[in-house]
């Protein structure tokens, strides 16, 4: 049975994949009152468990 805890690859692909999303027009999971990046915002989106992405192991 594979572990719920994400590797820092998982998480480096998750985040990356979700902020190519954002920079393309993506509308975000969180409300974002300042400009962030792209890749700032999903990381908080990962932190709080949002991004619209699955992965399989």
């Amino acid at each position: 049975m594979p572990s719920k805890k994400l590797t820092r690859f998982e998480k480096a692909r998750l985040i990356g994949a979700r902020a190519l999303q954002l920079s393309t027009g993506a509308k975000p999971m969180i409300e974002v009152d300042e400009p962030l990046d792209p890749i700032d915002i999903a990381t908080l989106e990962l932190k709080k468990g949002l991004i619209p992405l699955d992965i399989k192991k």
